[in-house]
């Protein structure tokens, strides 16, 4: 069975720094595009960012742009997100999400329907 797993959460201090990853296992996830939303405490889930099957095409949401960095090492059926500058208001499950019909630009757009798989989410809580 196909999963995501997301680790690298923790507390941080703002202005700090933190590398999620995202482990695919029970089969290739080398053609997917991989996403990455959050979803803050009382509110709605968002997209954060999002990258194409071969690494060379990202998105960000514009609160994260300039801060936060997705890559992948599809060998390793791995994701990552590299984050930079960390705010109070980044607060916030993480979750790891795929997408095997989906444009990275569509995953942006369409806020996480059309996602085929989810992770269960890893807490990153940056203090003030």
């Amino acid at each position: 069975q196909a999963q995501l797993a997301e680790s690298g959460g923790g507390l941080v201090q703002a202005g700090g720094s933190l590398r999620l990853s995202c482990a695919a296992s029970g089969r290739t996830f080398s053609s997917y595009v991989m996403g990455w939303f959050r979803q803050a405490p009382g509110k709605e889930r968002e997209f954060v960012g999002s990258i194409s099957w071969s690494g060379g095409i990202t998105g960000y949401a514009d609160s994260v742009k300039g801060r936060f960095t997705s890559s992948r090492d599809n060998a390793k059926n791995t994701v990552y997100l590299q984050m930079n500058s960390l705010k109070p208001e980044d607060t916030a499950v993480y979750y790891c999400a795929a997408s095997n019909s989906l444009t990275q630009g569509a995953l942006k757009r369409l806020g996480g329907s059309g996602v085929d798989y989810w992770g269960k989410g890893t807490l990153v809580t940056v203090s003030s």
